[in-house]
């Protein structure tokens, strides 16, 4: 069993939850497990529980709340009371309070930006504070797909997270890569405090992997795959502690542990935020 590295944390969005995955990361020093109320059609917290309840204590377990089961599937919802239920919900079904919760998608609810954005956020991060408080989990934090309308919403009324959670990777936009630098600098937070999610943009079977060589942003990337060169550079775009990247299989979570050991180049990181800024603004590269 390697040592733990908590650069890797293991995610369950899409997993089947099976006991030998969790086995599998433990001998890799995986030791972040990262997953959410509504993963597994709602069954998340339950399946791990019940599938391998043994294995729990020797990870650190976060999970997100904000999606709750509708009449149509899923509905996403910032009433604080709910969240506070949610996230005793989860202590209560997986056995064991989560080191961290996540407040999932707040943009979701928010995107129609209005006079009382600002205090619907500051609520729902008000509940995860007291849940906090009362031991229902040891620290709480921010998973956002689109940062971006966040922004404009941050002020000294709104709770500031432990963690933030963003979309990091070469398919990242200018946009989102930005919003999440500015959250990053207006909650404070920096080195393991960042956290990153999809790295491959949701799937490394996807036609633009066979057309581009990420290894381009590393220093020695020949001793490297492409896919493990894309998961190096994700640590970059924006700067993250941490990566949540998911997978079924352990062969799979050990090559992506064996991409940390490639040195990224900072400076053509640095050009190539700059051609995605010039490219949204409408300019040519």
């Amino acid at each position: 069993m390697r040592g733990a590295d908590p650069r890797v944390v293991l995610g369950l969005h899409r997993s089947r939850h099976e006991r030998r995955l969790l086995t599998g990361a433990l001998d890799l020093g995986v030791t972040a497990l990262d997953t959410s109320t509504n993963y597994l059609g709602f069954r998340s917290h339950q399946v791990l529980a019940r599938t391998a309840g043994d294995l729990l204590p020797k990870f650190t377990v976060s999970t997100k709340v904000g999606y709750f089961p509708g009449p149509g599937g899923a509905e996403h919802s910032l009433d604080p009371v709910r969240l506070h239920e949610a996230v005793e919900q989860a202590a209560g079904d997986l056995g064991r309070e989560p080191e961290l919760v996540f407040l999932h998608n707040p943009e979701h609810s928010l995107r129609e930006a209005t006079a009382h954005s600002q205090e619907v956020l500051a609520e729902a991060c008000a509940a995860l504070n007291d849940a906090t408080a009362k031991g229902l989990c040891a620290a709480w934090g921010i998973a956002s797909w689109d940062p971006a309308p966040l922004v404009s919403l941050i002020g000294p009324t709104v709770p500031r997270p432990t963690v933030l959670m963003t979309r990091v990777g070469l398919l990242v936009g200018a946009r989102t890569l930005d919003a999440a630098d500015a959250l990053t600098k207006a909650y404070d937070l920096g080195g393991r405090k960042v956290w990153g999610m999809s790295p491959f943009g949701g799937s490394t079977g996807a036609p633009v992997w066979a057309r581009i060589d990420p290894r381009v942003f590393l220093r020695d990337g020949g001793r490297l795959s492409r896919m493990q060169a894309a998961f190096r550079a994700a640590y970059h775009l924006p700067l993250v502690g941490s990566v949540a990247v998911g997978t079924d299989e352990p062969a799979h979570l050990g090559e992506l542990v064996g991409a940390l050991a490639g040195e990224v180049e900072e400076r053509i990181i640095e050009e190539y935020r700059s051609l995605l800024r010039d490219r949204s603004r409408g300019q040519p590269a």
